[in-house]
């Protein structure tokens, strides 16, 4: 069985830790006891203890795609469905039951562009409470040809390579901020985190794993926390599918540290997505692991009992080390705090860098950071984008 460091190493590169892969993960904040601690205020929910994700049912997973030709034109597919027929928009569709995530975005780039596509990575991850996920891939095209007016059908009227979005008459705007983010990723690849796909693990709950890192102000060395019991593990809370994912983390950390003494700290970015979804309806939860930097020394930063923080071994303090910088970096910067600004998200998806930057890299990853991480996108984010509604494409019957 894995160390926690070694969980850590394996997680920073988007991997499964090696435990059990069939058993279940020690989890420090069910749905029990987040009902429990609410009945405790005199707080009434409809939530249930029993909440079990299946897909097409409790929990919905989209898969998109962001597809450039060597012409930098975007992949685009005109609607069919009645409510949006003759609008465009990226292809997109719903993960199936008893279906893979990678699988479902290569179906629906099939099916409604005619074209067969490789995902290369997966770049945005997003959220509308923790029952709706869409997954934004991209990649190439490796055959196939494209769906003209001629082969219209149910699926989609045409598919065509675009170069002037704004030409166009679009299903939502939202596809635009996927479309920057893909072009970001072809343009400075190098910069952004190595090659992502969700990692196969089944999981029969909806599950936010933390690596929470803070530095020792004595000797500054890096230490990561870790819940004792039952066994040494990275702390792990289960997702109140009514509520967003910024909620579950701060609730997270409340119970973690007492909200009296939470340490101010940032989510800094998803570092794996471990999902199996065959056989259908056994496991169709998924497990985010999260990074999160405590802003303050480990001194000030003390957890409840049932928590330590371990000190780490000086290659991982690299890793860590190197995100701690980009983490201020990102504070300081001017035209980092700009690029904060324009898309008001906090980043999701970490870059892998090796220890030593130079100031020439640095000063190229302050400018394209905010675009080389994805991002979470929660309801009241969506609601900001689009007014006072949730889009269509972003409810559960969409």
């Amino acid at each position: 069985m894995d160390s926690i460091e070694a969980k850590v190493k394996r997680l920073l590169n988007g991997e499964t830790v090696d435990e059990d892969i069939d058993g279940p993960i020690d989890c420090d904040y069910t749905l029990e006891h987040q009902i429990k601690e609410l009945a405790s205020k005199g707080v009434e929910t409809s939530l249930s203890q029993d909440f079990r994700p299946i897909v097409g049912q409790t929990v919905t997973y989209i898969a998109a795609a962001v597809v450039f030709n060597d012409a930098d034109e975007v992949l685009m597919m005109q609607e069919a469905k009645s409510r949006y027929a003759g609008q465009w928009y990226l292809p997109a569709g719903r993960v199936d039951p008893n279906e893979q995530i990678i699988d479902a975005v290569k179906r629906e780039v099939l099916e409604e562009t005619g074209l067969l596509f490789e995902p290369l990575t997966l770049i945005l991850v997003e959220s509308s409470q923790a029952n709706w996920f869409r997954f934004t891939y991209t990649g190439r095209i490796v055959g196939g040809q494209l769906k003209t007016v001629a082969q219209a059908d149910s699926e989609s009227l045409q598919a065509c390579w675009v170069s002037d979005i704004g030409s166009l008459s679009l299903r939502s705007a939202d596809c635009l901020r996927l479309i920057d983010f893909g072009r970001q990723y072809r343009e400075n690849r190098e910069v952004w985190h190595k090659s992502q796909f969700t990692a196969i693990r089944p999981h029969h709950q909806m599950l936010l794993r933390l690596v929470c890192a803070v530095r020792r102000k004595e000797n500054n060395r890096f230490h990561v926390l870790v819940s004792e019991k039952p066994s040494p593990h990275l702390p792990v809370c289960e997702l109140n599918p009514s509520r967003s994912l910024h909620a579950a983390l701060k609730r997270f950390m409340q119970s973690i540290f007492s909200a009296e003494k939470l340490p101010e700290h940032r989510p800094f970015g998803v570092l794996s997505v471990e999902h199996n979804g065959i056989p259908g309806k056994e496991h169709d939860g998924l497990c985010l692991t999260v990074l999160v930097v405590c802003k303050v020394p480990l001194e000030e930063s003390v957890p409840t009992q049932e928590y330590t923080w371990l000190q780490v071994e000086p290659e991982l303090e690299g890793l860590l080390m190197n995100m701690d910088q980009m983490f201020e970096t990102i504070e300081v910067d001017l035209d980092a705090k700009e690029l904060i600004h324009k898309y008001s998200q906090p980043p999701v998806f970490v870059p892998q860098f090796t220890a030593g930057l130079d100031p020439q890299l640095k000063a190229l990853i302050t400018e394209v950071v905010i675009q080389s991480f994805a991002a979470f996108t929660t309801e009241e984010d969506i609601k900001r984008a689009h007014g006072s509604h949730v889009p269509q494409w972003h409810r559960m019957d969409s």
